[in-house]
């Protein structure tokens, strides 16, 4: 996902022609890629967490902002399949989902609603 989205970044600010399929085409890929392990984690972390403390799903605050996350990647997906022409639509919506990203990976652990109650907190 960070590669797909060092892409966009080129696409937007650094590519001066116009971007071909191609370099989009590379760019799905990327996402597809990366959602996929983000789709297996939840899913397996949710099967863990149910051994683990009974239930699948706490709405924790980094599974919440995991799940707006995957669904940042499913809309730049869907916006590529249905309106494939509009790319700097696209890449402005991976940059988005890359930011919600960094939040889940980064930003979750300075939440006062994570501090202590959190059992992603590390």
């Amino acid at each position: 996902l960070g590669a797909a989205t060092l892409m966009a970044i080129y696409i937007l600010f650094f590519r001066k022609k116009r971007t071909t399929e191609n370099e989009m085409d590379i760019t799905d890929n990327l996402v597809y890629v990366g959602l996929t392990f983000l789709t297996l984690g939840m899913l397996f972390g949710a099967l863990w967490a149910k051994e683990a403390w009974g239930h699948y799903w706490a709405w924790d605050p980094k599974e919440t902002w995991a799940a707006i996350t995957w669904l940042c990647y499913l809309l730049y997906i869907h916006f590529r399949r249905t309106d494939s022409k509009e790319w700097r639509k696209a890449c402005w919506i991976l940059l988005l989902a890359f930011v919600c990203l960094q939040i889940c990976w980064w930003g979750i652990n300075y939440l006062p609603s994570a501090q202590g109650l959190s059992i992603h907190t590390y």
